[in-house]
């Protein structure tokens, strides 16, 4: 089908929840997508830091092949053998016990703000209800994920909204104690937020909500969907800061684009959960969990991640130098391969003309470029990502 018709059948038969670009890609491979006219492109979104070791991966397309011929889905009616094994090596590689597998990111922290509600029960009441998180943050679509978002333009026309949700400032280390009050049941944070500019917090914020939570008998849930599974290179953005919490939510990267979501928690909040409390018919089946095991396992062989941490430190820098040579006055902000860099009103033109000249970029609110390139990316590729924005800019 071509794109024309594509996209005139779509108008007529997809709900309009998306404002698409007049683009169908067809096939990927590493770093690069095609799309149905057979043009080339340099995938600087992956799926919104979904493809992080890239398309078409060899080992995730044996795998996927393999499960596929052996089953893919028996529901958590039954034990599920590569879902265990995969729990086994997110605890074995993070702080958490426990794990509970779901289709999505919102799904997942979903699942935590019912974690979070029942633990503050069970352990100190039924006043402690309030889940606060930051604003310009996202974490999801559905509706208590949707309002646990700080951002109002994604929650304005779906009111009523549930209700004890609240919202901090970034980086205000002063109100935190006030607003972190004997009510509060989580606090969610992400340790970057993305949708809201690709702002990372401050280490000074994140041991100030750490110490206050502890404190305060306060679960402190680090939304890991989009920094989580190596962006920021290590495998959890929170390592960078030294912080660790008590319950954190990843999706994303997990399984490189077979949809699944983790729940992951630690210490009491682990035990918080009884049969019957929470499930999901698709989480963590056979498939996802087969590929999340080997994403997973390449992630954390010997020497991957310190090749995440020294490409991405370099590109941000010659990023940096291109920005300053263009007369851009923001700076390059994010960690690891999760980078905004702020353009102001040309950011629309800026994106298209890349993506014209064969690379794909992603810009939040018109006015940040975002960069999310798998974490496989060569430095021949972040080069020639550099030389394709040098000529945008210069055009926008």
């Amino acid at each position: 089908m071509d794109i024309a018709t594509l996209m005139e059948t779509g108008e007529q038969c997809l709900m309009r929840t998306n404002a698409r670009l007049p683009l169908a890609l067809c096939r990927g491979e590493g770093s690069w997508v095609w799309d149905t006219d057979g043009k080339r492109y340099l995938d600087f979104v992956t799926g919104l830091a979904v493809t992080s070791l890239g398309h078409a991966h060899p080992e995730l397309v044996r795998v996927i092949r393999e499960q596929a011929g052996l089953m893919l889905h028996s529901s958590n009616l039954y034990w599920n053998e590569p879902q265990v094994r995969l729990a086994r090596a997110l605890t074995e590689h993070s702080f958490a016990e426990r794990a509970f597998f779901c289709n999505s990111g919102a799904e997942a922290n979903e699942g935590a703000i019912k974690l979070a509600r029942k633990h503050a029960k069970q352990h100190y009441g039924s006043h402690k209800t309030k889940i606060i998180s930051l604003r310009g943050s996202f974490h999801g679509r559905t509706l208590a994920a949707l309002t646990a978002t700080g951002q109002e333009k994604y929650r304005r026309g779906f009111e009523p909204l549930p209700a004890d949700f609240a919202y901090a400032e970034r980086d205000d280390v002063a109100a935190l104690e006030e607003i972190l009050d004997e009510n509060t049941a989580a606090f969610f944070l992400e340790p970057v937020l993305g949708e809201g500019g690709v702002f990372p917090l401050s280490k000074e914020f994140m041991l100030a909500a750490r110490n206050i939570c502890t404190k305060k008998g306060i679960l402190l849930v680090f939304d890991e969907i989009q920094t989580g599974m190596g962006r920021s290179g290590y495998l959890f953005a929170h390592e960078t800061y030294g912080v660790t919490p008590d319950v954190m939510t990843l999706a994303k990267a997990l399984a490189n684009g077979i949809p699944v979501g983790a729940l992951l928690a630690g210490g009491s909040a682990a035990e918080t959960f009884a049969p019957g409390d929470h499930a999901s018919t698709f989480g963590g089946n056979l498939l996802a969990a087969a590929v999340a095991n080997r994403v997973v396992e390449i992630m954390t062989e010997e020497g991957f991640l310190p090749a995440v941490r020294a490409k991405s430190a370099w590109f941000a820098a010659e990023l940096g130098k291109l920005a300053r040579a263009a007369g851009i006055d923001g700076e390059v902000r994010g960690l690891g391969f999760m980078l905004g860099l702020p353009v102001g009103e040309r950011g629309a033109r800026v994106t298209e003309s890349c993506r014209r000249r064969g690379l794909l970029l992603n810009c939040i609110g018109g006015e940040t470029l975002r960069f999310l390139p798998p974490l496989t990316v060569s430095e021949t590729e972040l080069a020639a990502a550099l030389d394709i924005l040098a000529q945008a800019l210069a055009e926008a």
